[in-house]
């Protein structure tokens, strides 16, 4: 610490040294250096005096702001009271003319509210009316007109009363014409165009076959994300294409406001978008083991038919033909003439055996496909409903959305499984129908052949 001191001491004695070496320097001698001082005192002074006049000119502003200010506060003051005696008179005079103008009107009070609740009801119309999509700007006149009729400082007045009349009339007349213009469409990507738009009074309107719907939130045209079935989009485009006469087309009855039904009918999903929603791998399982037993089905009555004809062929043939069964079952009682009735019934009988496995191939599998499907759907029912139950664990029975999957599916692979069973039953019907007939000549022809036989030896013998 003394070390320290005694560093600092030196270090301050040095710059005083140096600065008095300076001063020295300048000065010369010490006349010199007297003078030096002298003229920075006298220097301080003339600065120390600057510097005073400076602080008294800035307080004097002050002040002298400090008075405005306090002089404009006075003045608001009294123009605030002012200002609160002229609103009070005004209120009351508001009043008083509020007064004059109610006992001026009259009756025409209730006019202007009829005219305001009927406004109010024709505004719900105009705000969603397809001919507010070609005639824009009608919602807005409606609603100053209503804001107006039930004010209580301003007046209707005739021409005012008349452009509502217009607005009624014009929505009455045009929804019972069909008119073609100009408008802009949005797409369903999103992008906006300028279309020729057709207009079926205020039921539908159409665009390049296209149908659109309107919403007064947006103000324009927009094409349905869905489209009708093909045969109605083409009744929309001969429309378009037709100038005159009466041309078939597909509308909404219910109209534009009405309930949007056929927006809310091409929304459905169709049987299709259904099931590929709904099924579920087992819905898909069923669907596949269903077309496999249809097809089975039909190539069984396409190889029965053939086998068919070819046997009605050989029953007017006399000569037996190994291309059928008949004809290969006539050739076993032709290979065997000496042979008695018992032993050629029996023979008979062993060729007939021979040919049923081929006529009756794949009538179990046919069966078995259609006992099959309604376990299946009865599977994926349990399945589907176990997942709601699931759902109602979690979630609670509050909102049925959350459980609507799990039933569309449990409901789904029902239907799936009686939808491919049902046909498949019958497909198994007409086969073992159709296999039975032709079993049933082949027996018929065999029970002819041993009458035959037996009536023979019977002869011989008498």
């Amino acid at each position: 610490m003394r070390n320290l001191t005694k560093k600092l001491s030196l270090t301050v004695t040095t710059l005083l040294a140096f600065s008095t070496a300076q001063v020295f320097a300048q000065a010369g001698n010490l006349s010199d250096l007297l003078e030096l001082v002298r003229q920075d005192a006298v220097s301080e002074s003339e600065d120390y005096s600057r510097r005073v006049q400076e602080f008294e000119q800035d307080a004097n502003r002050q002040q002298e702001i400090l008075d405005i200010t306090e002089q404009r506060y006075i003045d608001q003051e009294t123009l605030q009271g002012e200002l609160s005696t002229t609103f009070e008179n005004n209120t009351i005079t508001i009043g008083q003319k509020r007064e004059i103008l109610r006992d001026a009107r009259g009756d025409l009070n209730e006019l202007f509210g009829t005219l305001q609740g009927v406004a109010g009801d024709f505004l719900s119309t105009f705000e969603n009316s397809l001919i507010s999509a070609q005639y824009p700007g009608r919602s807005e006149a409606i609603e100053a007109f209503i804001e107006k009729a039930g004010s209580t400082i301003e007046q209707l007045d005739v021409s005012e009363i008349e452009t509502f009349w217009f607005y009624m009339q014009q929505e009455m007349t045009e929804s019972a014409r069909v008119v073609t213009y100009s408008g802009d469409v949005t797409l369903p990507a999103g992008d906006t165009v300028n279309r020729q738009i057709t207009r079926i009074g205020s039921f539908n309107a159409v665009s390049e076959g296209d149908y659109l719907s309107y919403d007064g939130d947006i103000g324009h045209l927009q094409v349905l994300p869905k489209q009708p079935p093909a045969g109605i989009i083409d009744a929309a485009m001969s429309l378009e294409a037709s100038t005159s006469g009466f041309t078939r087309v597909g509308i909404d009855p219910t109209g534009g406001v009405g309930g949007q039904v056929m927006a809310n009918l091409v929304n459905f999903p169709s049987a299709q978008e259904q099931v590929q929603a709904n099924a579920g791998t087992i819905g898909f399982i069923i669907i596949g083991v269903g077309v496999i037993g249809i097809l089975l089905g039909f190539f069984r009555l396409l190889m029965l038919g053939l086998i068919s004809v070819k046997v009605r062929s050989q029953l007017k043939s006399d000569k037996p033909s190994k291309n059928n069964p008949l004809g290969r079952v006539l050739m076993v009682a032709e290979s065997n003439p000496d042979s008695d009735t018992e032993t050629l019934e029996l023979k008979l009988g062993e060729a007939i055996l021979q040919e049923t496995p081929a006529l009756e191939s794949m009538l179990t599998l046919i069966k078995m496909i259609a006992t099959i499907a309604p376990l299946g759907g009865l599977l994926g029912t349990v399945t589907g409903m176990i997942v709601v139950f699931q759902q109602i664990t979690v979630y609670g029975a509050g909102d049925p959305t959350i459980m609507a999957g799990g039933i569309s599916s449990a409901l789904m692979t029902t239907v799936l499984g009686i939808v491919v069973a049902i046909p498949t039953i019958f497909m198994h019907t007409v086969v073992k129908s159709r296999a039975d007939t032709i079993m049933h000549i082949l027996e018929e022809q065999a029970t002819g052949m041993i009458a035959q036989k037996a009536e023979r030896m019977a002869g011989n013998r008498s």
